[in-house]
């Protein structure tokens, strides 16, 4: 089994590169989309983000109101913290499950936000960077996610710097280019991985 730790910013296209791997073979681990189950109503997860955020981050359905968590927690390192101590743990054992599930030839693609963030690199035997210039993702995340600029811009600031995140590379991908660029670096980064796997 080969290990892919998969990052980038908020607004590389990070989830674009994802659905690629898939579509090629990979095993995908997408840690937001876990970081959601953990969280739906009746889990553990969200009764334990109620009691340190209070009931105002419910809708009234009984969901968690991710735009307020976010309002709290992007302009608050200390409430951050807060949030990943719940979360992260309860993201992290179900990664393990699924991981467990997987062929052992497979290649197991982890898709995870804040790889670089939490000084994870070390855990797999590659990691893929997608890359992308500040202004690129400032206008994906107003553009297509309906973000303020300035919302933006502190949730990009909460993340690691290119710098950071291309330091700890084994191969980066640049989506500032077509989807059809995109496709040819995907193929070539493919070819790679089943190579070393």
């Amino acid at each position: 089994m080969l290990k892919v730790g998969l990052t980038g910013g908020i607004g590389s296209g990070k989830s674009e590169v994802s659905s690629l791997l898939q579509e090629r073979g990979a095993v995908i681990i997408d840690a937001d989309k876990i970081a959601r189950e953990v969280v739906e109503p009746g889990t553990p997860g969200l009764a334990a983000v109620a009691a340190e955020f209070g009931d105002e981050v419910l809708l009234p359905d009984g969901g968690l109101d991710r735009e307020k968590v976010g309002s709290i927690v992007f302009a608050d390192r200390e409430r951050l913290a807060a949030l990943n101590a719940i979360v992260h743990p309860l993201v992290g054992a179900r990664m393990q499950e699924l991981m467990d599930a997987a062929a052992e030839d497979a290649v197991v693609v982890h898709d995870v936000p804040l790889l670089a963030e939490n000084g994870l690199a070390e855990a797999y035997d590659v990691v893929v960077v997608v890359d992308t210039p500040l202004e690129t993702q400032l206008d994906r995340l107003v553009a297509r996610r309906g973000m303020t600029e300035q919302d933006a811009r502190a949730r990009i600031s909460n993340q690691a710097s290119r710098e950071d995140r291309r330091a700890i590379a084994d191969h980066v991908i640049d989506n500032s280019g077509s989807l059809d660029d995109l496709k040819a670096q995907v193929d070539t980064l493919w070819e790679a991985l089943i190579h070393r796997a």
